[in-house]
């Protein structure tokens, strides 16, 4: 069974690419993959094994 997160990136606008980055590795290191990234949109669907 997967469970997925919804989550809008708060970066605020000085070194955007870098927090974003770092947010995508915590949530990596938790098991969570990216399966989407709203091209018009700020959210990021992330899904990981519940029974992990």
């Amino acid at each position: 069974m997967k469970e997925y997160k919804v989550i809008q990136p708060r970066l605020g606008l000085r070194n955007r690419f870098q927090k974003y980055e770092d947010l995508l590795n915590q949530y990596a290191r938790e098991g969570w993959e990216v399966k989407h990234v709203g091209q018009n949109s700020p959210f990021i669907i992330l899904e990981r094994d519940k029974n992990r």
